[in-house]
């Protein structure tokens, strides 16, 4: 499979230890590379984020509906498996379920960061959740078969990702590059596939948003007490905290941590 790969190397020789970063649903390896990538470059990182199979320049659009975790799962396998040295992986959301389901089989990973993270016992919260609040949205995903009706306005973009407070202007650039997503991968998140949390014993790093609307708090809290850690919620931020205004103050929690534990 041939995946569109995003890299940011930093000027002076780099940090023995590279970070690979997975992107979440409707996004691509562009997610990262708006902050993330140039911001952990300069600090000394060899940095790759990846666009999944269906995504962004990846192949695999024709596909993309029927798409399974475990297809993603390859494709991370695919990249990380180019590595002189195992990265260090930093997800976003569907990103984070991913990475967890990478993390079962590879303990070679000598740490991993999970932000506003499908949680390991999947996405049900979220959805009998929006059930609630926004039913025609959840019905239309399933009757149709395409989640990529969760953002199929701006509007509904911005509600789902983001804050109040983010420019216009960045909203249109963002929304412009996003797309679909697989119904499969869905499914997955539901039960058909989902994360075996105790087969991980990876340092995590778990990360939420206090105004995330779709992974929330309380499900982060959830993941990082499975995982034995205590969770950090960001306040005054939506789901996409790599794209968010402030999303320094996210970087640098990640930044810390990872010096810390000497990466």
């Amino acid at each position: 499979m041939k995946l569109e790969l995003i890299t940011r190397k930093p000027d002076r020789k780099a940090r023995a230890t590279p970070l690979l970063f997975v992107h979440g649903k409707w996004h691509g390896a562009w997610c990262w590379d708006e902050y993330f990538l140039p911001y952990f470059a300069a600090k000394g990182y060899d940095c790759t984020a990846l666009s999944l199979r269906g995504h962004a320049g990846s192949e695999g659009h024709a596909g993309l509906r029927w798409h399974s975790i475990a297809d993603y799962v390859s494709d991370v396998e695919q990249v990380a498996g180019r590595f002189d040295a195992p990265p260090v992986i930093i997800s976003h959301s569907m990103g984070g379920f991913i990475t967890q389901k990478y993390l079962e089989r590879h303990p070679e990973i000598p740490a991993a960061v999970l932000l506003t993270a499908i949680p390991p016992t999947g996405l049900w919260p979220t959805i009998l959740t929006l059930l609630g609040q926004k039913p025609g949205m959840v019905l239309k995903t399933i009757g149709t078969l395409n989640p990529g009706v969760v953002i199929d306005t701006q509007e509904k973009a911005r509600w789902v990702l983001f804050s109040d407070d983010l420019p216009e202007e960045l909203l249109n650039k963002f929304y412009r590059q996003m797309n679909s997503e697989s119904f499969r991968s869905l499914l997955d998140e539901l039960g058909l596939n989902l994360v075996r949390a105790k087969r991980i014993q990876t340092p995590l790093l778990v990360i939420g948003a206090q105004n995330d609307t779709v992974i929330f708090p309380s499900m982060v809290q959830a993941t990082a007490r499975i995982y034995g850690t205590t969770a950090k919620i960001f306040p005054d931020m939506a789901h996409d905290v790599m794209l968010e205004t402030g999303w320094e103050k996210v970087a640098e929690t990640i930044l810390k941590w990872l010096v810390k534990k000497g990466f």
